[in-house]
């Protein structure tokens, strides 16, 4: 039966999702690599073209060749964009964001000048044309929150001084990457064309507006609609404001993150957000483990061969990128030399994010919208977002793992003084 072939898929799924998070515990890296990496495996690509041993026919058949024909799939993969830009909404409301604009402006504005500028570099040497090579700077130019925020817990650095800039700088990021994908996804929808795209880009400015009104103006409305002693409800509720905005959104040719962020800033004012961090937090992990295995089960491994060389140059070139603008947000917060570097390490992780603006390169599947960058060049750039996002998660994360070494070899020299050892005092 065709239920009994689906739960089968879906059992495959999360069982092997779960092996692969078990495995990145083991070797202390960030589980979304192996999330996606595991999918890469399942795909069509790998095991699909696999012999089946005879034996196994009756219980596998042909389930993996066909998991990225699953629609749970689908749809667990927009639930998991939802609810990872939701929850990094619920880390900022407003207030926060106006009392520290300044510092915030000058350290994202650097952020956002050096790496944004280095990826349409990039993009335009390998494409030659503006649409790919805007795609491609959003790519290199955007950190993930999700991964850093989880970095920052895990290593105990959420408390110190350098958590600051680094929160500071990925709440521009993410409002810049909200305008981004806006305009991205008008400009891939509208064939390229900016004038064709222009009326879709101002639908999703005035819907973007119009979340800004209800963020600034609806606490009071969000704050009676959590008011209940039922987690059930309070879960429902939350889902059914967040979904259906997140939906309208995508009808209206705005991308859900963008919808989902904002809707987390507006449940961000309420008294609600460690009771909805709590209840919401099983669902967040489950759908985004979806969402970067589905990444993985798109990509043909194949075709890394072909990208290999732009991954590297962008690895290069992105990497000191981040370091030195990481390194001047830190000094922007009135930082020493020591946390300041610390601030850039740990702006290097690529994740979520570069991944969401790659798939919204290859998501739209009428040819005549494909169009707008060619289907090879789509498939080139999701390629290599894969790609670049598996190198830089672990180059990342380990980097933040290893500070305490780096910074002893760096710090001296920015201070001008050899003998100092650069070791931190408190972690």
């Amino acid at each position: 039966m065709a239920t009994e072939t689906t739960l089968i898929e879906i059992g495959v799924l999360f069982a092997a999702v779960a092996g692969a998070g078990v495995l990145a515990n083991r070797i202390g890296q960030s589980v979304i690599p192996f999330y996606i990496l595991i999918g890469m495996v399942l795909s069509e690509y790998v095991l699909g073209v696999a012999p089946v041993p005879e034996f196994l026919t009756p219980l596998i058949g042909e389930t993996f060749p066909h998991l990225v024909e699953t629609d749970f799939i689908h749809l667990g993969a927009e639930l998991g964009i939802v609810f990872l830009l939701f929850f990094l909404g619920l880390e900022f409301n407003l207030e926060r964001l106006l009392a520290a604009r300044d510092r915030i402006g000058k350290a994202g504005t650097v952020d956002l000048v050096l790496n944004f500028g280095i990826g349409m570099v990039i993009g335009w040497y390998f494409f030659g044309e503006f649409l790919p090579a805007f795609i491609i700077a959003g790519i290199v130019y955007i950190s993930s929150s999700a991964i850093i925020t989880k970095s920052l817990i895990d290593l105990g650095w959420i408390a110190n001084d350098e958590a600051d800039p680094m929160l500071g700088t990925l709440v521009y990021e993410d409002l810049f990457i909200a305008v981004y994908l806006a305009v991205v996804s008008a400009l891939v929808v509208g064939g390229g064309d900016i004038g064709e795209a222009a009326g879709q880009i101002g639908i999703a400015i005035a819907f973007i507006l119009g979340l800004l009104v209800l963020v600034y103006f609806g606490t009071a409305w969000f704050q009676r609609t959590l008011e209940t002693d039922s987690h059930e409800f309070v879960v429902l509720r939350t889902l059914g404001v967040l979904v259906l905005l997140s939906g309208a959104a995508l009808a209206l040719g705005v991308s859900e993150a963008v919808a989902a962020f904002f809707v987390g800033m507006a449940f961000s004012s309420t008294d609600h957000v460690h009771e909805l961090e709590r209840l919401l937090e099983p669902l967040r992990d489950t759908f985004a483990a979806v969402f970067f295995f589905w990444i993985g089960l798109l990509t043909n491994p194949a075709v890394f061969v072909g990208v290999a060389g732009m991954i590297a140059v962008a690895v290069l070139l992105t990497t000191p990128s981040k370091l030195v603008s990481g390194y001047f947000g830190g000094r922007v917060y009135d930082l020493d030399e020591r946390r300041s570097v610390r601030v850039g390490l740990g702006m290097v992780t690529r994740g979520e994010f570069s991944l969401i603006i790659a798939s919204i390169a290859v998501a739209v599947t009428d040819p005549g919208v494909q169009g707008a960058i060619g289907e090879g060049t789509a498939e080139t750039i999701y390629a290599f977002a894969v790609g670049y996002v598996l190198f830089m998660s672990i180059l990342g994360t380990t980097l933040m793992q290893y500070s305490n070494r780096i910074e002893s070899v760096i710090v001296p020299r920015l201070q001008g003084d050899s003998g100092s050892s650069g070791q931190p005092s408190d972690d």
